[in-house]
């Protein structure tokens, strides 16, 4: 998390420069309190996880915005703002390590590991935590050989525990942005956050 906190910082003081100091003290305060149910996240097997530890912090400042009565579609642009310049690619090495994966992962020790994280992923290992199945048939991933189900999104939970599931959505439309910059198009029918069953990603390469 410590990588990300200056870009939080950075467009807070834009977005809030007389209020900066104090929506900071009490974005931490928050975030200290949401850590204690995610702590299991960083021993946790399921490679999913990981990604509860950004979006506690991401939790923490719609808490802290919410608290001041700002309106979703403020705290929405506020959040976006940030996750743009959090995946931003810095150099042209970033650029080039970022689209990696969509070159690789048709490769066949690729698909070999994808298979063995699945069958660590696809366990409920937490019932804070992610259920992820991986999808490796080409026919149903465009030929990618490569998608995503999520069946239990640990975010999702994670807003539910602190009354701000209303929120939850907005973290899934960061997705879109990781996605191309990988060089990839998401196509998802729904996301749980949005009151569908599941989470589908599913990819196309981008010309």
């Amino acid at each position: 998390m410590k990588q990300y906190v200056h870009v939080f910082d950075q467009v807070i003081r834009a977005a809030y420069p007389l209020d900066y100091e104090a929506m900071i003290h009490q974005i931490n305060i928050h975030y200290r309190e949401i850590s204690a149910d995610i702590m299991f996240a960083q021993h946790s097997q399921q490679p999913m996880d990981k990604r509860l530890d950004v979006s506690a912090y991401f939790l923490a400042l719609i808490k802290t915005l919410d608290e001041r009565k700002e309106p979703y579609q403020t705290i929405r642009t506020v959040c976006l703002d940030i996750a743009r310049e959090v995946v931003r690619p810095k150099n042209a090495l970033h650029v080039y390590f970022k689209t990696l994966p969509a070159k690789l992962i048709s490769r066949l020790p690729i698909q070999v590991l994808l298979r063995y994280i699945n069958n660590i992923s696809k366990k409920n290992l937490h019932p804070d935590g992610f259920v992820v199945n991986i999808i490796t048939d080409k026919e149903t991933t465009y030929g990618l050989g490569y998608g995503i189900d999520i069946i239990e999104c640990g975010i999702c939970k994670l807003f539910t525990k602190h009354n701000t599931s209303q929120y939850s959505s907005i973290l899934c439309e960061i997705d879109f942005m990781t996605s191309e910059l990988a060089g990839l198009k998401l196509i998802r029918s729904g996301t749980i956050a949005s009151g569908s069953a599941k989470c589908d990603f599913r990819f196309m390469k981008i010309p």
